[in-house]
């Protein structure tokens, strides 16, 4: 994908093609996209295209896509599109920071012009950040991995280093301490980084799919494979792919994986061509991989291979002394997404936060800074009374983590008859497995169950 592209997002096909021919016409590239997942994997900080998309849609609406922008950059252009005319829709939109709003029908000139600006918008975003960090001005690292601890100075200068190399990288760390963020601004600083940057959650892929979602497929490879399809790993063609808990990868699948990563080729089901592939492979493990390999359930082979280069992320307390300074920025950041005025936090309750303990790491110091911007956490005059609330909290959690875990172990690590039997989705089920670091493959008495 070039520079300074138009992402086009609609699940209905014949309003995506005629939409794109139209901008077309008015000298806009554009690329289609039927779902907004897809477009979430191109999402990065150095992102030099304008995202169009459609409100209603299966699956991820144009909101939550819109929300999940602005997670990764606040400054990317989003324009939401509404057959509709929800007007209260339209204030929600413009409160959550949307670029604009149109309501079906529109005319294509007028489309047309709105793109170019935000284009012209985010390419003038994207040169102020540059001269900032020619001249000398704190730059992008460090606004995305504050710290002026040793071990936060240390993670940056080696990930600057890294980060211009074609290297292989392992990202270590607990959960929550911002692996990912590393991973983005890996890709983000390096040759890549106008490619795309496809994340894949090892943990949540579809077991009877996996070889098809990273591989891809031929027409007839299987069942149901009714036309051919581009895999994961060729989807990023140029790019990085980001594996999150690699550790998670099926055992049987790392040998597969492991002739990817030494020969840069993949071999699409059905079919026998091999296809060269032209990525950087990123890699994130909140869990011991030398355990793992002792354990059995980690081949030391891959390990090796993927161990090129390795980043251990701290956890908030090896560096207690950055969460002062981390959460007032993340207070800030909070007031800014949620169009509110900057908040005054008084000292004693910045006392407090740098005292407790925060075993969520920066994404708990970030629900904390949230809750606090929405005026639902306490005042700093009841800062008393929040221990007996935060104790009341992680009963709850306790709770919760118990029966996810009994049920995990009654069905023998089986997903299907557990969040059935919980009445939740799959997804949620993942969601909180990875919240309380439970594996399927343990039993409930391992003492290694909490990550």
């Amino acid at each position: 994908m070039s520079d300074a592209r138009v992402l086009l997002v609609d699940d209905e096909e014949d309003m995506r093609r005629s939409t794109a021919q139209a901008l077309g016409l008015f000298g806009l590239d554009v690329d289609t996209f039927s779902s907004a997942e897809d477009v979430l994997e191109l999402i990065g900080y150095s992102f030099s295209c304008v995202v169009i998309s459609d409100i209603r849609m299966p699956g991820m609406d144009g909101m939550t896509l819109l929300q999940r922008i602005r997670e990764v950059d606040a400054e990317i252009p989003v324009i939401l599109v509404t057959g509709h005319g929800d007007v209260q829709l339209a204030v929600k939109a413009m409160r959550e920071g949307v670029y604009d709003f149109l309501e079906k029908p529109f005319t294509a000139q007028h489309l047309a012009a709105i793109a170019r600006r935000a284009l012209d918008r985010r390419s003038l975003v994207l040169e102020n950040r540059r001269l900032r960090a020619v001249a000398g001005k704190r730059d992008d690292i460090e606004a995305r991995l504050p710290g002026r601890t040793q071990t936060m100075v240390e993670l940056r200068y080696r990930l600057r280093a890294i980060g211009a190399t074609d290297a292989d990288t392992l990202i270590i760390g607990e959960t929550g301490v911002g692996k990912e963020v590393v991973a983005r601004a890996l890709h983000d600083i390096s040759t890549r980084a106008d490619r795309p940057l496809v994340a894949i959650n090892c943990a949540a892929l579809p077991e009877n799919l996996i070889e098809s979602e990273l591989f891809g497929h031929e027409a007839g490879a299987f069942p149901g494979a009714l036309r051919p399809r581009y895999g994961k790993f060729e989807h990023a063609r140029g790019g990085t792919i980001l594996l999150d808990e690699i550790g998670s990868l099926p055992f049987d699948l790392q040998a597969k994986f492991l002739r990817v990563l030494q020969e840069r080729v993949i071999t699409r089901l059905g079919s026998n061509e091999v296809v060269p592939l032209d990525v950087r492979f990123i890699a994130t493990s909140k869990v011991n991989l030398e355990a793992e390999v002792a354990a059995g359930r980690f081949r030391a082979d891959l390990l090796y291979r993927l161990n090129v280069a390795t980043l251990h992320v701290p956890a908030l307390v090896q560096r207690k002394a950055d969460i002062p300074l981390l959460f007032l920025q993340l207070v800030r950041e909070a007031a800014a997404r949620y169009m509110r005025n900057d908040i005054d936090v008084h000292p004693s309750l910045i006392t407090e936060i740098a005292e407790r303990a925060w075993p969520g790491n920066v994404r708990e110091l970030r629900n904390a800074a949230d809750r606090l911007v929405l005026g639902l956490d306490l005042k700093p005059d009841e800062a008393q009374t929040r221990p007996e609330k935060q104790r009341l909290a992680d009963k709850v959690a306790d709770f919760e983590r118990g029966i996810i875990a009994s049920a995990l172990s009654a069905h023998g690590g089986a997903l299907r008859p557990v969040y059935e039997l919980l009445g939740i989705s799959r997804k949620t089920l993942y969601e909180k497995m990875q919240k309380y670091g439970l594996d399927k493959k343990l039993s409930i008495g391992d003492d290694d169950y909490a990550a």
